[in-house]
């Protein structure tokens, strides 16, 4: 069976250091991913953790969404990515989701960078399912932001 997790691809016209440093800058966090507090550590071991403000509207399964992102820094790796592990998902209401993977993964193509992004983690369950369901689309929307950032 077909475990849900994320797999998103785009490709932005910007050099990959740049694209890395958009993921751990509190300021390019607040404004491609929406982030209102940070707390991120590009090296090993480093803290990853992002704060959104809670939503008004509220899911039927998962109440509201925002909340924290938390995990921890496993590789960095300039120019290349980072791979981030035991991270989870803890909502404004309700329990915490995980732990999950989060790998950030840069190539360089001439003079643009190919930007892949998976997330990985499940466990059986409604709360899981819908998780994904919500997330992919809120990656997608993301990446869509980061690149028009980036290519200002």
């Amino acid at each position: 069976m077909h475990q849900p997790g994320i797999d998103v691809t785009i490709v932005i016209a910007a050099p990959a250091g740049r694209v890395l440093k958009a993921f751990f800058e509190a300021e390019a966090l607040g404004a491609w991913w929406r982030v209102s507090h940070s707390v991120t550590s590009p090296r090993t071991f480093g803290p990853y953790v992002v704060e959104w403000e809670p939503t008004v509207d509220r899911d039927d399964l998962l109440g509201r969404l925002g909340g924290v992102l938390r995990g921890t820094v496993m590789q960095y790796t300039p120019n290349e990515g980072f791979f981030v592990a035991d991270a989870f998902w803890l909502p404004p209401d309700g329990d915490p989701i995980g732990p999950m993977a989060i790998d950030v993964s840069l190539k360089t193509e001439g003079g643009q960078t190919r930007l892949r992004v998976t997330q990985t983690g499940f466990e059986d369950g409604d709360r899981w399912r819908r998780y994904y369901e919500l997330i992919g689309g809120g990656w997608h929307r993301a990446l869509t932001s980061l690149k028009q950032l980036l290519e200002k």
